[in-house]
């Protein structure tokens, strides 16, 4: 066992010590803390792209498999590293770090335990990606939960603890859910390991395949409660909204928890050669998906709050998905793999750029000076208009206007993260669009063509409502002083940004990665094979048979 074997364990014990590490610090030392916390996101999101990397290099069937107590299969906690997995922690850090830094100009210094939430949030993130048996993704659900409600309350204020009250109250019973449909599955198959469970459920005999069933629905209620699937998605709008900007950027990604388990479960316990339970539940998805998509799609047409529209942004994301995966085509789930990541990224980019534009609207005349060490972004040099330029009634030049860099970079990231969230040519949003758009074509059921028709309509609602906010901020701001932002604000979101632009010049490459990714989870036996042919590594001790 080499060195680069415990990266797979890594992601959940960093940020699992550096919150222990935090804790000794006290209530103060945030400077410290917001240190220590950048450093450890940052290398948390080193090691995802690292695990990435490997699974790649390894071809389809890479597998990496990790066994923290050493105890053979299915008896032990078992860590699995393959494409899906990393690809989630990969977008899981990048999500954390982008949050993080928008964090460390104001937000951090709103409470007192952000900085430990934080991490206990990246943990349960990572963890629940990596493992590979239902109770303890059941662990790390709850670990992940339990820090929300922490970054949700965040700041204060009659909002948060209204919406933070509606949203541990549905999350709680969701997880009552998980609880009972893990306690049936696990009375039908005797396991908990996925791999084992799946494994054994061409031997649940007739008689047990209705019990089967059930427990499966009601495990499936929970993660879809989770994944924001309507009518179990009424807590998600007000919640992200009220949440503070790192909060709700890093909650961008919480509703892809839940997609992953649904898809990972689906995939590997009901494939088509699963006899009498294949393609279980699969109608339920597509039409679940489709509810939920016109629902996220009007949400977003409907709202006056860019806040309430980025929430519905992520309900309409999220329907996309579980339509999507319903249909049990890899060609298709490898095209809503692609938009997984593009629209994770632009929702998190717009959460950050909410609070941001909103400011833009309630900047006074004379923005006062910043003090707190951190530089604003500068502004274009005004000159003088030239001897015969057109001036309006203010006498002022119609054209040749400098733009303030901080204006002009709200409005180049506002477009860009309406481009991606409304599926518009050229970046990536477009690009995963028309992967699933091409696979539906050739589908040609009823359901392939109304998700077809409702991703061109939920698209045309998306940019009609986004466009309307921008011409509220921007078109409107002639009287406004120029915003001031932080540098350290803008450096997230322009990273963000760049990785979506990156997604698009590299199109080609990520959508062989996620067609793979596709290919390997409708071959359940690849998994299969890999976590049960695993096994602990031995006593050095008694293999070289000296006394112990």
């Amino acid at each position: 066992m080499n060195l680069t074997h415990h990266l797979i364990v890594a992601p959940v014990l960093l940020p699992l010590a550096t919150a222990a590490l935090m804790l000794m610090f006290g209530e103060g030392r945030r400077g410290l803390k917001a240190v220590v916390n950048t450093l450890s996101t940052t290398t948390g999101l080193c090691i995802a792209i690292a695990l990435l990397l490997r699974v790649q290099a390894g071809g389809p069937e890479a597998f990496g498999i990790y066994l923290p107590g050493n105890w053979p299969v299915p008896y032990g906690i078992v860590l699995v590293a393959d494409r899906l997995s990393a690809l989630m922690a990969v977008l899981a850090g990048a999500v954390g770090l982008a949050g993080l830094l928008y964090a460390l100009a104001r937000w951090q210094h709103a409470g007192v335990y952000f900085h430990v939430l934080f991490q206990l949030q990246l943990m349960g993130l990572y963890g629940a990606f990596l493992t590979a048996d239902l109770f303890n993704l059941f662990v790390f659900f709850e670990v992940l939960l339990a820090a929300s409600y922490g970054l949700l309350l965040h700041g204060g204020g009659a909002a948060r603890v209204k919406t933070g009250l509606h949203y541990i109250a549905i999350n709680l019973m969701a997880s009552l859910l998980f609880l009972i449909g893990v306690a049936v599955l696990y009375g039908v198959t005797g396991t908990l390991n996925m791999a084992d469970m799946a494994q054994k459920l061409s031997l649940v005999p007739a008689s047990d395949r209705g019990l089967l069933h059930a427990g499966a629905a009601i495990l499936a209620i929970a993660f879809l409660a989770k994944a924001a699937l309507w009518p179990l998605n009424f807590w998600l709008p007000p919640a992200y909204a009220a949440a503070s900007t790192p909060a709700a950027a890093v909650f961008a990604i919480l509703t892809k928890v839940g997609f992953y388990a649904i898809l990972r479960l689906w995939t590997l316990c009901f494939p088509e050669s699963a006899g009498d339970s294949a393609g279980f539940g699969g109608e339920a998805l597509i039409w679940g998906g489709l509810a939920t998509l016109t629902f996220g799609a009007v949400g977003m047409l409907a709202s006056q709050q860019l806040a309430r529209l980025a929430g519905y942004s992520v309900i309409a994301s999220s329907g996309t998905l579980i339509a999507a995966i319903g249909f049990d085509t890899p060609l298709l789930s490898g095209g809503a793999l692609f938009y997984l990541a593009s629209s994770t990224l632009a929702g998190c980019a717009l959460f950050l750029l909410v609070e941001l534009l909103e400011r833009a609207r309630e900047v006074e005349a004379d923005p006062p000076e910043m003090d707190d060490g951190n530089y604003a972004l500068p502004a274009f040099f005004d000159a003088e208009p030239p001897a015969g330029t057109n001036l309006d009634d203010d006498e002022e030049a119609l054209i040749g206007r400098a733009i303030p860099a901080a204006l002009a970079f709200l409005g180049v990231a506002f477009i860009i993260c309406t481009m991606v969230i409304a599926g518009l040519p050229p970046l990536s949003g477009f690009v995963g669009k028309l992967a699933m758009l091409g696979t539906l074509i050739d589908i040609g059921t009823a359901p392939a063509w109304t998700l077809f028709a409702l991703l061109i309509v939920a698209g045309l609602f998306a940019v009609t409502a986004l466009m309307r906010v921008g011409i509220r901020h921007f078109w409107t701001t002639q009287d406004r002083p120029a915003p001031r932002l932080r540098v350290v604000e803008t450096l997230p979101i322009a990273g963000l940004l760049l990785a979506l632009i990156a997604m698009v010049w590299q199109a080609d490459a990520v959508l062989r990665y996620t067609r793979a990714t596709a290919e390997s989870l409708h071959t359940p036996t690849q998994y299969i094979d890999a976590v049960m042919g695993t096994w602990p590594v031995p006593n050095p001790v008694a293999a070289s048979g000296a006394a112990p």
